[in-house]
């Protein structure tokens, strides 16, 4: 069965000196949140959010779906994946890079079995599917000590 989801987002102004407001989602998990330009290609986001930070929360959490069902069908469910996704925004060019990390708890399995199966979530993750135009998405899986 195919699901739909919803955001809708109001912008006011200009690219540059505009803002915006991710007014609401569908689920009502979050929102409002502030967008601009600056938030978008500046170190410093004065609170305000990006597309590139939205995708990076959609991919790690993607990802850690993918992999917690990949691991548990082959019998070695986690017990905890901690994931992070870095993407890099050039502006002008667009997104240029998306690095995954995860450290993970999972009983029953070496570090060579757990990087197999965090290559197949990287590679098969519906987020990562949608995202295959990056030029360079890397990935750091580890389990934990």
């Amino acid at each position: 069965m195919a699901t739909e989801r919803h955001a809708s987002v109001t912008w006011n102004g200009d690219l540059m000196s505009g803002s915006g407001t991710i007014d609401d989602v569908g689920s009502g998990a979050f929102g409002p949140l502030d967008v601009s330009w600056a938030a978008r290609s500046e170190e410093a986001s004065g609170g305000k959010t990006s597309p590139e930070e939205l995708i990076a929360a959609a991919h790690a959490s993607c990802f850690s779906m993918a992999l917690a069902h990949g691991l548990a069908q082959a019998g070695s469910a986690p017990e905890r994946l901690q994931t992070s996704a870095t993407v890099t925004f050039v502006p002008g060019t667009g997104i240029t890079a998306i690095a995954l990390a995860v450290r993970a708890t999972v009983r029953g399995l070496d570090e060579a079995g757990f990087r197999e199966a965090a290559e197949a979530a990287k590679a098969g993750c519906p987020v990562s599917k949608a995202l295959a135009g990056v030029p360079e998405i890397t990935l750091d899986a580890q389990l934990a000590g």
